[in-house]
């Protein structure tokens, strides 16, 4: 059997490499990667290599001026933006702001890693599967003598089972054949938020490290870059599953009711994605993104066409879908939910303030306008 990924929406499943904005310089609406190993080599046989390194060490990124000619003839990569507008907005950005995170590759191009996709569908199965009790559990266990230290780990073990019995271990995955490095490009992303005005809530961009900037004027707020895989985009790769599993015995012994296979993640996943994007949609008309709004919707109707399906769904993974996406969970506004949250450190502030939670959400720029959210595609099985 094989998967077939297609991308809805701009994608960033990443392996954890960036360009730092000395890695790159931008010429013709375009991020030049360095070829550094050969500047540096061109470099050694003059006097100016001393000159280059000193500027890599002080620079927050390189003078186009004095260095422009290696983005022209020494780049081994040439990703570009999405709309020439990203050159006048990287030009005027902060530094910290320009790291450019990429999509996973290897020595033959761009893959989707298969563990990417199996972590997806491992989120959809978490959803089925949680409880109100196990919110209180938890919770209980927080205020304990010994607090958890990993309260999403232990709620995973409950939920789809620790790592000998895990319900995923029926399925595998393997990373998708490569694709062509032309279908990548830089796009632009802000952070939206929201800004309590009385009795309501109004649309926000976050700045950095903290603050927030008036709805209409987004160009003031943080800007970020990331390398992503343009709509259409195709990645197709081997999927498996372990009959062994499916054995009466076998799943008796490891106290499952039936064995999790495709059909399974796939209901799981549209029952999800659908519960999050009507989420998602709430926010939008909320904030009066149009564009976004209108986006959303239509992955909805997606996911709603497919409720019948057992070999398709829509799926939201990579970089930039938020807590909900990866932890299962749509329902945020839940007393017992919001509960157990107070009493996790990195969340409890949120959860205090009394606004709804979370109250971002990361907005792709298409032609410098609001207009998507990232890492949703459609995944058919065969």
């Amino acid at each position: 059997m094989n998967y077939r990924l297609t991308c809805l929406t701009p994608l960033l499943v990443g392996d954890g490499r960036e360009l730092a904005p000395i890695d790159y310089m931008i010429w013709k609406d375009q991020v030049n990667v360095l070829d550094q190993n050969r500047i540096f080599k061109l470099l050694s046989r003059g006097p100016r290599l001393e000159n280059y390194l000193n500027q890599l060490k002080r620079a927050d990124k390189l003078d186009f001026a004095s260095w422009g000619g290696f983005a022209q003839n020494f780049a081994g990569r040439r990703i570009p933006f999405e709309h020439p507008s990203s050159t006048a907005i990287w030009e005027r950005a902060r530094a910290e702001h320009l790291f450019i995170p990429l999509f996973a590759s290897n020595q033959r191009g761009p893959y989707l890693p298969g563990s990417a996709l199996k972590g997806a569908l491992r989120t959809g199965l978490l959803y089925s599967r949680w409880t109100p009790e196990l919110f209180k559990d938890l919770t209980a266990r927080l205020q304990g003598d010994r607090p958890l230290r990993r309260p999403g780990e232990a709620a995973d073990e409950r939920l789809v089972g620790p790592p000998p019995s895990s319900r995923m271990k029926v399925v595998g995955a393997a990373d998708s054949h490569p694709v062509a490095e032309s279908v990548m490009k830089v796009y632009l992303s802000r952070t939206a938020t929201l800004a309590p005005r009385g009795n309501r809530f109004e649309l926000g961009w976050k700045t950095a490290p903290r603050g927030t900037v008036d709805g209409s004027r987004p160009e003031e707020s943080a800007p970020s870059f990331s390398e992503m895989a343009s709509p259409g985009t195709v990645f197709e790769g081997r999927w498996s599953e372990r009959e062994f599993y499916r054995l009466p015995d076998v799943c008796r012994v490891l106290h499952w009711k039936e064995a999790a296979g495709a059909a399974t993640l796939v209901r799981a996943a549209n029952a999800f994605s659908e519960s999050l994007l009507t989420q998602h949609l709430r926010y939008m008309e909320v904030v009066g993104l149009a564009r976004v709004k209108e986006s959303v919707a239509e992955l909805l109707d997606k996911v709603r066409s497919l409720s019948a399906s057992s070999n398709a769904c829509v799926i939201s993974l990579g970089w930039g879908g938020g807590i909900m996406s990866k932890s299962g969970y749509v329902d945020t506004s839940a007393e017992p939910y919001r509960e157990m949250m107070r009493h996790i450190a990195l969340y409890s502030k949120a959860i205090q303030s009394g606004l709804p939670f979370p109250k971002t959400r990361r907005i792709l720029f298409l032609g410098n306008q609001p207009a998507a959210m990232p890492g949703w595609a459609l995944v058919e099985f065969a």
